[in-house]
């Protein structure tokens, strides 16, 4: 139900002239509104009293703003409820936030999800730009994100991805579908167990790994909602939509799945892992207050690691292989480049990737056309500022609208072809310098996860690519469903499922 639809079911005509009169009475003073209106605000539409542009988001946001820009331009500010939003459409105007105006950007704005599912914003994503924030990025990036902490735990993904290839090897031989998304968040969890925890998180695949692949795809759409009680806070009482009800209570499921993984940790015995330092940071003597990590902050950080971890590397692969499946040229010619460079005796490496010119397009192309994040996690400014000559008050909410980027035709070529052939000869790079092209974000608050995904949407991709034939199982008149389902992470609306035939011989099928 759209955020439209939700007001005029629940809202009677009487609360609502109540609510504006409220609204009206709790609002900034009409002289200040008429100082900031007289200081040119980027343009955009009018909206409704009480929830202003909010109704005109619908169902698809990332959309809807992508098709208002091309009215009101690459910097357009929509009021939504009492906060402003100002939203970024194209590379330049992006450029001017994440990177000429990045330390005034470089907070987030408080909302439901930190709240409820981010133990009170505790962790990674949503803490406050500060030394606390800083120590949680710095002990991920030493202990597990970063590049000489990712070669350290290679042999981790080339083990989980045995065990992957093994249990699709086997659906083969029995004739079963493999439900792609399903089977890439089993290995991708373990991937995460392993380094986190020294363990693998789910020894099979079954019940278990489906509710948490099912708790994650929860949390990263409900996340993702425009929450009317955000932007009206004197409606946030009501829960209008029954988002905050669902977020708490998957707060609820989540908080005992990782109590549970942190009492199974301290019982075992285990070689130093990334939990073992940053519970090291908890304890240090030497620390300040704010560096301090507290139970809460651990939790949340775990959050966020399992859950952005799995989710948008995986979504990315999906994506990946559905274009793929619905362009068969596509998959018969990367395959035969990794014929080529890795033969079909052994297992394709990681250290095989850079070889592979036309797979890291493939990749590259993904990213600029199924975006794991949409419009960009959301960031405020912390004081007024100019962009473009429009002033941008204190207190603006922002969102760059990174799908609108990766679909923009006069920066793309024919924008809505998946096209992997634009991006062989290109120097432009994923990792957040370059602004047409940023799945991940950019600036200080850029994922920290960015290498960490572009590593395992190469080499999972690549992997699944040369060891097996694909063919689709879900399509409709051999036409691929590819509609989206909105959320933090964009994902599949249908999701990919497919038989696959081995490529190679039989012990490259093992763990």
């Amino acid at each position: 139900m759209t955020v439209a639809t939700t007001l005029v079911v629940v809202l009677s005509r009487e609360l609502l002239l109540y609510v504006l009169v409220v609204y009206i009475l709790v609002s900034k003073s009409l002289s200040t509104i008429i100082v900031v209106s007289r200081k040119r605000l980027p343009p955009g539409p009018t909206g409704f009293p009480v929830v202003g542009a909010l109704p005109l988001l619908g169902s698809m946001p990332h959309v809807a703003l992508a098709k208002m820009a091309k009215k009101y331009g690459p910097v357009m500010y929509l009021k939504t409820g009492t906060l402003g939003m100002v939203v970024a459409s194209t590379p330049s105007s992006a450029r001017a936030f994440l990177k000429t105006l990045d330390s005034n950007f470089s907070n987030r704005p408080a909302n439901a999800g930190a709240t409820h599912l981010a133990y009170g914003a505790q962790d990674m994503v949503f803490a406050p730009y500060g030394p606390r924030w800083r120590l949680l990025r710095r002990l991920s990036n030493l202990h597990m994100l970063g590049g000489k902490a990712l070669d350290g735990w290679a042999n981790v993904r080339a083990s989980e991805l045995g065990h992957m290839l093994e249990a699709m090897n086997r659906a083969s031989r029995e004739g079963e579908v493999v439900v792609v998304p399903e089977m890439l968040v089993y290995a991708m969890a373990n991937m995460i167990g392993q380094v986190i925890l020294s363990r693998r998180v789910f020894v099979t695949k079954g019940e278990e790994v489906n509710e948490f692949k099912d708790m994650v795809v929860e949390l990263m759409t409900s996340a993702g909602y425009f929450n009317i009680g955000d932007f009206v806070p004197i409606l946030a009482w009501m829960d209008l939509q029954g988002i905050e009800r669902g977020m708490k209570a998957l707060h609820k499921k989540f908080d005992k799945l990782i109590t549970r993984m942190l009492e199974q940790h301290e019982a075992s015995a285990h070689k130093p892992d990334f939990l073992d330092a940053i519970i090291a940071a908890s304890l240090d003597d030497y620390s300040s207050e704010e560096e301090r990590l507290s139970t809460s902050n651990i939790k949340a950080l775990l959050l966020n690691l399992f859950t952005a971890g799995t989710d948008t590397s995986s979504s990315t692969i999906e994506w990946a292989l559905s274009e793929m499946l619905k362009k068969g040229k596509i998959l018969k010619r990367a395959q035969e480049e990794m014929d080529r460079v890795v033969g079909r005796e052994r297992r394709l490496v990681e250290s095989d990737i850079e070889k592979l010119g036309y797979l890291k397009a493939i990749c590259k192309e993904t990213f600029r056309k199924h975006p794991s994040t949409p419009l960009n996690l959301p960031r405020i400014s912390s004081e007024a500022c100019v962009v473009n000559g429009h002033y941008i008050p204190k207190g603006t909410r922002l969102s760059v609208n990174i799908w609108a980027i990766g679909r923009d035709p006069e920066v793309w070529e024919d924008p809505l072809e998946f096209n992997p052939d634009r991006f062989l000869h290109s120097k432009m790079d994923p990792r957040g310098n370059d602004f047409e092209l940023m799945p991940f974000g950019a600036g200080r608050r850029i994922c920290a996860g960015t290498r960490m995904g572009i590593v395992l949407v190469e080499y999972i991709l690549a992997t699944l690519v040369h060891s097996f034939d694909w063919k689709a199982a879900d399509q409709d008149n051999n036409i691929m469903n590819m509609e989206e389902a909105f959320g933090i992470a964009l994902q599949k609306a249908t999701p990919l499922k497919a038989l696959v035939t081995p490529r190679l011989p039989l012990h490259c099928y093992l763990p």
